[in-house]
């Protein structure tokens, strides 16, 4: 989101996840934006996006950057949102269970070991999380760059975000730019698979550094999971 708003209040926002009925909402990151933060813009989202379904919240690198993510953590939490920090969850559906899996933003990883290796870091976590007894697997990770890790760690689905699109997406080419990836990113926005680990990357709909887009509406994800 980046503070974005989108109505007062992110009314349409929250009117467009209130008609799609989702049974959970997820937030990969980035929620905030480090360099003008107003954590209120963001509380006031997550008040209001509990009340349409249970909400689920993995850090980005913006929160990693901010001096207030003490408080919009704990301002989080007490509205109810789910803040996953290297945990996972159980979710049962009509007799099915899926495990929900956080991680944090490699950043935060970053500042705790400041001699590690970030790749190697977020695979000891990923490693580490505790995803049940091997049914059906979703991680919430806000870096789409590290989708080879993902899929080396057996997830099945992965939601990510950072990548804005590409900022600038032109025809038959695809996202111009994004942080991490530098130009013409291989994973800037939609579905990618490979063996039997799938990662959507959503364009988000807020803007950093670069305040314009070209070409890249900014975008609300809906996915359905349908049993085999």
């Amino acid at each position: 989101m980046h503070n974005a708003e989108f109505g007062d209040g992110n009314a349409e926002l929250l009117k467009l996840l209130s008609e799609s009925k989702p049974d959970i909402i997820v937030i990969t990151g980035d929620l905030i934006d480090a360099d003008y933060t107003d954590a209120g813009i963001a509380l006031g989202f997550a008040q209001e996006s509990v009340r349409i379904a249970p909400t689920y919240f993995v850090t980005g690198n913006h929160e990693a950057a901010s001096s207030q993510y003490g408080d919009l953590k704990i301002g989080l939490e007490v509205a109810g949102v789910i803040v996953l920090e290297g945990e996972a969850v159980s979710l049962e559906r009509n007799g099915e269970t899926v495990t929900l899996l956080g991680l944090d933003d490699p950043d935060f990883m970053v500042k705790r070991d400041m001699f590690g290796e970030t790749s190697a870091m977020v695979s000891a976590k990923l490693k580490n999380l505790d995803n049940g007894e091997g049914g059906y697997t979703i991680l919430l990770s806000h870096r789409p760059e590290l989708f080879e890790m993902y899929v080396n760690c057996s997830i099945d689905l992965v939601f990510a975000g950072h990548a804005h699109g590409g900022q600038f997406r032109l025809p038959f080419i695809g996202g111009v730019i994004a942080p991490n990836q530098g130009l013409f990113p291989k994973y800037d926005a939609g579905l990618y698979t490979d063996g039997g680990t799938s990662m959507v990357v959503s364009r988000g709909i807020g803007n950093s550094i670069i305040p314009l887009r070209f070409n890249n509406r900014p975008e609300i994800v809906w996915v359905e999971l349908n049993a085999e």
